[in-house]
């Protein structure tokens, strides 16, 4: 379909206002509607080349990029361990279900639990929602108001980036695949002094330990 025209500023001002305009305005009136073509008329030669172009379909819209669903962040489900220093952080992740991926993670350094996390991805119509709050042992919480909400930034099969929109008490969480048993995870603080804070652990699947022989069973064969 031929994209729609609409007649000159100039010549819708003349048709709607007084009977009577100057000579002048009479000039532009004519030749404007000169080079107009009427209803069913094809302009040949030059003119038809000049209009064709303005009468061209417009290019196909690009169809918009998929939403991120939970099941790109799948690959999470399980047991990871990683070393931050003389510190041991543990992370367990349940398989996405009902909209909702949850998990869980433990700071341990010389045998004292320094804090523990519960995180939440929640898929949304507008893409991942990333909750997380910190607690004492005793699951006290840290924080004194709302869990922290980051919202996905962007994901690609190597990284995954979550933004805060409000503060930069985390700024940026986000996860970078290594392989299919390794990632890490970086955050990066902006305080409102000082800065740029950033922590990265590298996290390293957890395999199960292979079961016992049940020696009962066992003896009975």
């Amino acid at each position: 379909m031929g994209e729609y025209r609409p007649l000159p500023e100039g010549i819708m001002k003349v048709t709607s206002t007084s009977r009577w305009f100057s000579p002048v305005c009479g000039v532009i009136f004519v030749f404007a509607a000169l080079a107009l073509p009427t209803r069913g008329q094809q302009p040949a030669g030059a003119g038809a080349q000049s209009v064709a172009p303005l009468l061209a379909a417009p290019p196909p819209a690009t169809a918009p990029a998929p939403k991120a669903k939970l099941a790109d962040l799948a690959w999470l489900e399980g047991r990871w361990r990683g070393d931050w220093g003389p510190r041991i952080a543990e992370q367990a992740w349940l398989a996405p279900k009902a909209g909702v991926m949850t998990g869980i993670f433990q700071l341990v350094e010389n045998d004292k639990t320094l804090v523990i996390e519960i995180f939440a991805l929640v898929e949304t119509p507008d893409g991942i929602d990333f909750y997380l709050r910190h607690f004492t042992p005793q699951l006290v919480p840290w924080e004194k108001s709302d869990a922290t909400l980051l919202k996905l930034s962007s994901l690609d099969p190597k990284k995954i980036d979550f933004e805060n929109p409000l503060t930069g008490l985390p700024k940026h969480a986000i996860l970078l695949r290594l392989d299919a048993d390794t990632y890490t995870f970086r955050s990066e603080i902006v305080p409102d002094k000082g800065d740029l804070q950033v922590t990265e652990i590298t996290y390293s699947r957890q395999k199960p330990a292979p079961e016992k022989p049940n020696a009962g069973s066992g003896a009975r064969r």
